[in-house]
């Protein structure tokens, strides 16, 4: 992705303090989720798929797939945890399937809402 599209579809994406921002970024063999408040330029809290509190879901899992929607509920509950209820997604200009839906499904049933 280009970085002027990714720069001007930044400007419509802003996470605040009551609603910040879900991140993905994957990797060829990883995936990894990040909260982030922009008014404050803070991370909040993050996870991937080398965390070592969800490291033996992960390895039992069959596919990537399968270890991103577990990332993704592991996600929402230390979001949960935090009083973060809302979130805007953000998708980081990957298509939104495949890993990528899948984070996203996760957090949905982890009780995250967007």
């Amino acid at each position: 992705m280009s970085t002027k599209r990714k720069k001007r579809r930044k400007k419509k994406m802003i996470g605040t303090s009551e609603r910040p921002r879900l991140v993905v970024y994957r990797s060829l063999k990883y995936i990894y989720g990040q909260i982030v408040d922009d008014t404050q330029q803070r991370t909040l809290l993050g996870a991937s798929s080398l965390s070592k509190e969800i490291a033996d879901k992960v390895k039992k899992a069959k596919t990537r797939v399968e270890a991103s929607k577990i990332v993704g509920e592991y996600l929402a509950k230390k979001a949960l945890e935090k009083n973060i209820k809302k979130v805007v997604f953000d998708r980081n200009g990957y298509k939104y399937h495949g890993r990528v839906k899948a984070l996203a499904d996760g957090a949905r049933e982890g009780g995250l809402e967007f």
